[in-house]
């Protein structure tokens, strides 16, 4: 039986919300989403308009100010480089012994799978941060304990008011090792746990050292050691998506209905100095 009532703008709309849900590194309060448009193809280019800095003067009383200066457009450019698929079909037979909505959880494994990749994408995004915002490198990571981990919070935080990063919306996104040596940590447990917030950020777990504190697997490492722990604001870099199709269709050798999408995304760096990086390795557990 094919797929009946099958409207593709739905089902791609869908299917970015579902993106969207799953994304820690992604979501709109971590990475600037507002030069979202119409993306058609891997290569498109995404025009982001910054207005350059203004001059301040001294005034004397009764006397008389410059020219108006010209505003400069420190324009730049997001390219469209990642163009990734799934596609998947359900046999008649299968599909006629399962149960009710089996295409829809189908259609949510691919949104989660999608959305996994591209959050890992916009991870290594860290790699653009300001050189003098890192602490710890991959040929001195530092080793937090349940005693420093805090600490280090305190160190990345202290490395954005250095750069004049605001001091509205900071977050940092850490390794779920990491989390348990915080929880480790009175000064953590008494005054960085949220139990009763209303509404939480994906993978928001507390907030200490004016940093919300994000959790994700996704947090960028060598095989287990040298995890960039990436603290900033939003404004930092900027990621544009589009679920650019969703098409149902009946293979022609099978009987089944088959179902492929196309994710196109890209992102850009636009304030390195609002980034701070903690180069850490993995405490062992004897």
């Amino acid at each position: 039986m094919a797929i009946t009532n099958f409207i593709p703008t739905l089902w791609s709309a869908r299917l970015l919300q579902n993106i969207h849900t799953s994304l820690v590194y992604g979501q709109t309060g971590v990475v600037n989403r507002e030069y979202e448009g119409q993306i058609t193809a891997v290569g498109d280019t995404v025009k982001i308009t910054n207005i350059g800095p203004v001059t301040v003067g001294d005034y004397t009383k009764n006397g008389t100010i410059g020219e108006p200066e010209e505003l400069t457009d420190q324009s730049r450019s997001l390219q469209i480089t990642q163009s990734k698929y799934f596609h998947f079909y359900l046999d008649d037979v299968d599909r006629a012994q399962a149960l009710p909505g089996l295409m829809d959880e189908a259609m949510r494994e691919a949104a989660f799978a999608l959305a996994n990749v591209a959050d890992k994408f916009i991870a290594n995004m860290y790699v653009d941060a300001a050189p003098e915002n890192m602490i710890g490198d991959d040929t001195t990571p530092v080793s937090p304990t349940k005693d420093t981990a805090y600490e280090y919070l305190v160190d990345l935080s202290t490395k954005l008011d250095e750069a004049d990063v605001p001091p509205t919306g900071r977050w940092v996104i850490i390794p779920p090792w990491f989390e348990g040596l915080l929880l480790k940590d009175n000064r953590f447990v008494a005054n960085g746990t949220t139990g009763g917030w209303a509404t939480l950020v994906n993978g928001q777990i507390g907030a200490a050292a004016g940093l919300n504190i994000l959790k994700s697997n996704n947090v960028p490492n060598t095989t287990g050691t040298k995890y960039k722990i990436i603290a900033g604001v939003a404004a930092a870099y900027t990621f544009a998506e589009q679920v650019n199709q969703v098409e149902a269709y009946r293979p022609e050798k099978r009987f089944a209905d088959a179902m492929k999408g196309l994710h196109l995304y890209g992102g850009k760096t636009i304030r390195p100095q609002f980034l701070a990086v903690l180069t850490a390795d993995k405490p062992s557990v004897s």
